[in-house]
């Protein structure tokens, strides 16, 4: 972690008269003024110069991208830090600072609303998010109460002004009062029920508490598992590589890691990167910065989560093969397979599938709606151009129709509310509605529907979401097979337990649903069809 502080910055100059001094002084009230900051008073003449350090203003700026622009942090933050020269320590500490603090949100609004004079809606928006900040490192980092305080006090009279600063020094103070867990015991006692106070102490949105509760019990999981659930979206995970096979081996991958220090130096024997659970392709960093792994720069090894991994594997295990007769009947003139990745953005499950069609003698083509999505879907398949047929921008809907029966595999990575992934995505949580589930549902049939429609007579469609939303997985299949009599679901339970060993925990189900707090992945949902 980081305490220090910059110079003394935006301090009058010591031959300025007394005038100039109150004029100045006079500014900064107006200005306070101007934002609708009340409750400022001066403040000791030993911190007027105090700056904010690098850490937490990036820190700060992150939250102030997210809340302006709808950014994502995971995007944001990794420049910023080395546009501003922050490594190392202050790096770690910034990220989780600003990623701890979106993820918590929920929690620290709950304790900060006990703590204020102002409704939190009443309080200007940077001034609440620094609030957040402090809340965080008070309650949530190993940071010193005093040092929190006032390195927080000191950004805010950096980054947003003199006048509110008295104020954020005295709602912090209450905050740091109490330990975390007296504070979640009173949050538990004051909530008139167990949704209200899992969505406050565990910070999730009230809607998103229920709709995971539904998901477990549909799925064989006890509803007591619910808090361990939502436990393991607040926890940040490790950086999971895929190391692409036949373009990579994970020993040597993994040899190589050892041999960078904490820093990304190179000569360090830090701790070894620990094989994934599940996949044979996924590789688990200490700490690394992946950037700094050879194979990376070059697409032979990236980042994916080793969910994610283990449904891309699934659908291309031997014993799904697809008839290689076709409609025809005749073996020997079958060509090779055919596949398509329908929605590829960003391209992980894209650069996966091509190296396993690189070893198979298969063709992938990957289609993408969004331009600068394909494009990078682009960069992701470097490594395997030579089993990449085509890499397009076109609307997935529509390919079933202009391109009937022409695959022999599909996947359909639908686009979805992402609650799969809230501990990778924290901001997600706070974006996602119960209206956008209407949309989005529409979208994944149509999508389903045109997969369908593209694949050939005994070839296979797998339809994967980073959601475990009821809405989302199990309703739009049964809603598309409803309208259909030329399909059947396939065994995706024993296609994963294929790739992952029999000893995976999985429901007595055909379908596959991944858990945080079961699996260590993202909450991948997984549904293997063929077309009969």
């Amino acid at each position: 972690m980081s305490g220090r502080t910059g110079g003394r910055g935006g301090e009058l100059r010591r031959d300025q008269g007394g005038d100039d001094r109150r004029d100045h002084r006079g500014r900064q009230r107006g200005a306070a003024r101007a934002r609708g900051d009340r409750g400022a008073s001066a403040q000791a003449p030993s911190q007027r110069g105090k700056r904010s350090d690098p850490a937490r203003t990036a820190a700060f700026d992150v939250l102030r991208q997210v809340d302006h622009s709808d950014a994502y942090a995971n995007l944001v933050l990794p420049p910023m830090l080395r546009e501003r020269g922050v490594r190392g320590r202050d790096a770690a500490f910034a990220t989780e600072l600003a990623y701890g603090t979106l993820r918590l949100r929920g929690r620290y609004d709950a304790v900060l609303s006990r703590c204020s004079s102002r409704p939190l809606a009443e309080i200007d928006a940077p001034v609440l998010d620094a609030l957040r900040l402090g809340a965080h490192q008070l309650l949530g980092m190993r940071v010193p109460g005093h040092a929190a305080v006032s390195e927080t006090v000191a950004l805010v009279r950096d980054q947003i002004g003199a006048g509110p600063s008295q104020f954020v020094n005295a709602v912090l103070r209450r905050v740091s009062e109490r330990e975390l867990d007296a504070w979640l015991d009173e949050l538990r006692a004051s909530a008139p029920d167990e949704t209200t106070a899992l969505a406050a102490t565990q910070s999730h949105p009230a809607w998103v508490v229920r709709a995971l509760r539904d998901a477990l019990t549909s799925n064989g999981y006890p509803a007591d598992d619910l808090p361990g659930l939502l436990e393991a979206d607040n926890v940040a995970p490790r950086v999971t590589l895929v190391v692409r096979p036949g373009l990579a081996d994970r020993v040597e991958v993994a040899d190589s890691v050892r041999g960078v220090d904490a820093q990304g130096g190179p000569g360090g024997r830090g701790p070894r990167p620990a094989a994934g659970r599940w996949t044979p392709t996924a590789l688990v960093l200490p700490g690394s910065d992946p950037a700094d792994v050879p194979g990376v720069a070059e697409g032979r090894v990236g980042v994916q989560d080793e969910g994610s991994q283990l449904v891309t594997l699934a659908m291309v295990t031997p014993t799904l093969d697809p008839d290689p007769r076709g409609a025809s009947g005749d073996a020997a003139d079958a060509p090779g397979e055919r596949w398509l990745d329908l929605c590829a953005g960003p391209g992980g499950k894209s650069a996966l599938l091509g190296a396993l069609a690189l070893q198979r003698g298969a063709r992938l083509v990957a289609n993408e709606v969004a331009p600068h999505r394909a494009r990078l879907v682009e960069r992701s398949v470097r490594a395997v151009r030579d089993a990449v047929e085509e890499v397009r921008t076109g609307d997935g809907r529509l390919v079933g129709e202009q391109e009937p029966a022409s695959y022999d595999r599909v996947l359909v990575d639908a686009p979805c509310t992402g609650l799969g992934a809230l501990r990778r995505r924290p901001e997600s949580r706070w974006r996602r509605t119960p209206q956008d589930l209407a949309g989005l549902a529409a979208l994944q049939r149509e999508l389903l529907a045109s997969a369908l429609d593209a694949v050939r007579p005994g070839g296979v469609v797998a339809y994967v979401t980073c959601s475990p939303h009821l809405a989302e997985t199990r309703a739009v299949v049964d809603d598309v097979l409803r309208r259909r009599d030329d399909v059947e679901r396939l065994d995706a339970a024993a296609a994963v337990r294929e790739v992952a060993g029999a000893g995976i925990p999985l429901a007595d189900r055909t379908d596959v649903q991944l858990w945080p707090h079961v699996h260590g992945t993202d909450a991948m949902h997984l549904t293997l069809l063929r077309r009969r």
